[in-house]
């Protein structure tokens, strides 16, 4: 394959409208916009949630609580996921996203106790719960706070 035989696949572009371009064209004239009013207009149209002057659906709710800009959130992976590791290896975020296991990184991981480990393995996380720190030492593991 060359470089000038290149071209998108069949279907794939749609021709743009060729407006104002003589009245045997069908989008002569007023090119498809109709006689006056606001949507002819340059600029014209509403805003995205506006209500033709009545008061609008947002401004009608009440504001609740608030956003904590300073707040963490933990990537999170229950104990029972880390039973494909082989014994005595050392898990971190970057091996767990490696196998896929946490989709993104986040500012840490958390590693929660549900279900039940039968490996050695030492795990690096920001945040244990009790009963997965109580899991991993249980099998002979490490849970080292990073």
């Amino acid at each position: 394959m060359k470089l000038h035989e290149l071209a998108p696949a069949p279907g794939t572009q749609k021709t743009q409208k060729r407006l104002g371009r003589g009245v045997g064209s069908g989008l002569g004239k007023t090119s498809g916009k109709g006689h006056k009013g606001q949507k002819a207009r340059s600029g014209g149209g509403k805003r995205p949630g506006f209500e033709g002057g009545q008061l609008p659906l947002i401004r009608r709710l009440p504001k609740r609580g608030f956003t904590n800009i300073f707040a963490k959130e933990y990537a999170i992976v229950n104990i029972s996921a880390l039973e494909i590791f082989e014994d005595g290896t050392t898990v971190t975020e970057d091996l767990l996203a490696a196998e896929r296991l946490i989709k993104i990184e986040k500012d840490g991981l958390k590693v929660l106790g549900d279900g039940e480990l039968t490996k050695k393995l030492t795990v690096l996380a920001a945040k244990f719960t009790e009963s997965a720190k109580q899991k991993i030492e249980a099998a002979g593991g490490k849970a080292e706070v990073v």
